[in-house]
């Protein structure tokens, strides 16, 4: 099956997470439901041939949900009630979701065909990366000299989840302690 009809599955996958997320009462049902497109995402990620992408945002989502459903465990406020408002809002949503989904068929059906041709960036790192950086690893010049900025965004979105769940597990651990020692 080719790459684009894949990536058309993964997105009619992601909009129907989107839409039960939105519809579900229950709150912690809809996070797992929202990490279920995150997942999409990073699948999506590996058949456009972005290893390094996917594997930012399947630990981005991982430290997401932990940080989530940290937030919300043992909370009062699972359920959700219904009114009008919502209603309006899940319509109006999924109006958007399926124009997104028809544009997206579009783009994907725009992209040229995987492995062929290279794409002009890549033929000039192939080409040129050795003698402009000056590395013996072609991977690590792309990534160190051509993309520092985006592996430094990367590298920063990595370090605010890895430091966000460590925060809400030490913030869950200090209440214990002091529950434990009041007792």
């Amino acid at each position: 099956m080719p790459t684009e009809t894949w990536l058309i599955f993964i997105l009619i996958f992601m909009i129907l997470g989107s839409i039960t997320a939105l519809e579900l009462k229950d709150i912690l049902s809809s996070i797992i439901s929202i990490g279920i497109v995150g997942l999409g995402v990073s699948v999506a990620f590996l058949f456009m041939q972005a290893p390094d992408l996917a594997i930012v945002q399947f630990l981005f989502e991982i430290f997401a949900m932990i940080i989530l459903l940290r937030a919300f465990l043992k909370k009062d406020y699972h359920q959700e009630s219904t009114s009008r408002l919502n209603w309006l809002l899940s319509g109006v949503t999924i109006i958007v979701l399926i124009a997104i989904f028809l544009f997206s068929i579009s783009v994907f059906n725009a992209l040229p065909p995987f492995g062929q041709p290279l794409l002009t960036t890549a033929e000039h790192y192939i080409a040129h990366g050795a003698a402009e950086t000056g590395a013996a690893n072609l991977v690590a010049s792309v990534i160190l000299d051509y993309r520092a900025y985006d592996t430094l965004g990367e590298i920063t979105v990595l370090f605010t989840a890895i430091l966000g769940s460590l925060t809400i597990l030490r913030i869950q651990s200090q209440r214990k302690k002091e529950g434990s020692e009041s007792s």
